[in-house]
């Protein structure tokens, strides 16, 4: 680490990763996964993003992971969006497992069933995927890119965008929950319209 020629920066070289020195803003979400004995594993994942404008989604996780392996093996995998006053029910799926492999602290988190994969969602989320594995991949560092075509969406009604009702008022009504990595989350209320320039098209 040394000072940049450019007042203020501070440079960092590719090997020392960036990422516990400054705060980022991501989702939080909770991604399901059937156990070897048919059981349900939900782990809470920040690097989880929409793969494109279709419907396809990632998640980074790592084979140190059950997560990781669970997806592979039964080649589906359920996204869950929990909102801010779910915080706590979130850390509960990050709870270490016991020697044995059991995960107890999973029992304390109320769930629902998916519809078109095996695989369960957490209650009073506000959005859910179901989805169909894609393909892995591995090798950035110790982790990998597990990405999924999305077979079926929920939206609870609270969240959804209607023409009827104006974006700024729906989010300041049901608010959003994001994750500060490292460590930290925010609750997401306050919003504004994003400056697109005349012509703009994604």
């Amino acid at each position: 680490m040394k000072a940049h020629a450019i007042e203020n920066l501070v440079t960092f070289r590719d090997d020392c990763p960036i990422w516990e020195r400054v705060f980022t803003v991501n989702p939080l979400v909770l991604i399901g996964t059937q156990e070897r004995d048919g059981g349900y594993n939900l782990a809470p994942k920040h690097m989880a993003f929409p793969m494109g404008w279709e419907n396809y989604f990632g998640f980074v996780c790592t084979p140190r992971h059950f997560t990781y392996h669970n997806a592979r093996r039964e080649g589906v995998f359920t996204v869950s969006y929990p909102r801010p006053t779910q915080v706590v029910l979130a850390s509960l799926a990050a709870s270490p497992r016991e020697d044995d492999g059991a995960k107890p602290s999973l029992s304390a988190l109320p769930t629902f069933p998916a519809s078109e994969v095996d695989g369960v969602f957490i209650r009073e989320g506000y959005l859910f995927l179901e989805c169909v594995l894609d393909r892995i991949v591995d090798d950035f560092g110790e982790n990998s890119l597990v990405t999924g075509r999305i077979v079926a969406a929920h939206v609870h009604r609270d969240y959804l965008r209607v023409f009827e009702r104006d974006d700024q008022d729906l989010i300041h009504d049901s608010p959003l929950l994001a994750y500060l990595s490292p460590g930290r989350y925010a609750s997401i209320g306050e919003n504004y319209s994003f400056p697109f320039p005349a012509g703009f098209m994604r």
